[in-house]
């Protein structure tokens, strides 16, 4: 379903390049769900976006359903695959209301019955009818992420791309979106590429994981593989020691 080659991706700022991304290659099945990891800077979330056509890519290519897809993208393009954003609140326009916000995408593609989708996106996240015609301000963090993944999934895409949809929430939330997002994978017959710096978070969700550092992709593992520690670099080693955290026997 997604198709990665020798994908690079380059900043200028000033003088100066940043090499963001260099020759990243992997593949997506349909209806699997991929993860990518590694710590800050590692070029995952760059990977993401240029995957969602949010930014150019300098070289390389990416393909959805067996097509190319450019730095421009047709509404038919777009709406192969939808994208869920790390802060919900940021996402979400703030003079909109929760109708409004799911309305859109509907209008823009000129689908028809709007109403009962809109009630049966709400429905799917676990939102309630007392919710429709709130503000992005006036609901909790959980909602307002369910509020973005009932906007990605209205126009029922075949691809969902999430970067990060659960480190802006509560601790106390997380599990509730994360059981959610494996519920509405079955239920959409949904490929994913998700995006965490949480092992245990793309472990829980993923079959495979690609694991990143400094914008280079270091191996491809399993997700039981990734939770036994059978992994070939020192540095997939190393971000495992590091997510299981501080010990006694460390000091």
């Amino acid at each position: 379903m997604i198709a990665v080659r020798d994908l690079t991706v380059n900043f200028q700022i000033g003088r100066r390049q940043i090499h963001a991304v260099q020759g990243v290659s992997f593949e997506v099945g349909a209806r699997e769900t991929f993860g990518i990891v590694g710590e800050s800077g590692s070029g995952k979330s760059t990977v993401l976006k240029a995957i969602a056509g949010l930014l150019r890519f300098t070289s390389g290519s990416v393909n959805i359903n067996d097509r190319p897809a450019g730095p421009r993208r047709s509404r038919a393009e777009r709406r192969l695959l939808q994208f869920v954003f790390q802060d919900p609140y940021a996402s979400l326009h703030p003079r909109q209301n929760v109708d409004g916000i799911l309305r859109e995408p509907l209008v823009i593609h000129g689908v028809s019955g709007i109403d009962e989708k809109v009630n049966a996106a709400m429905a799917d996240v676990g939102l309630l009818p007392i919710h429709r015609f709130r503000y992005p301000h006036q609901l909790s963090g959980g909602q307002r992420q369910r509020v973005a993944i009932a906007r990605a999934l209205i126009l029922n895409p075949p691809i969902l791309l999430l970067d990060e949809p659960t480190s802006a929430l509560d601790v106390s939330i997380q599990a509730e979106i994360l059981n959610l997002l494996a519920k509405l994978r079955q239920s959409y017959s949904l490929t994913s590429i998700l995006v965490s710096h949480d092992l245990a978070v793309v472990a829980h969700l993923c079959n495979r994981i690609a694991i990143m550092q400094l914008g280079r992709l270091v191996e491809i593992v399993s997700a039981a593989d990734l939770r036994s520690g059978k992994v070939a670099s020192d540095y997939a080693r190393e971000l495992i020691a590091a997510s299981r955290g501080f010990t006694r026997a460390d000091a």
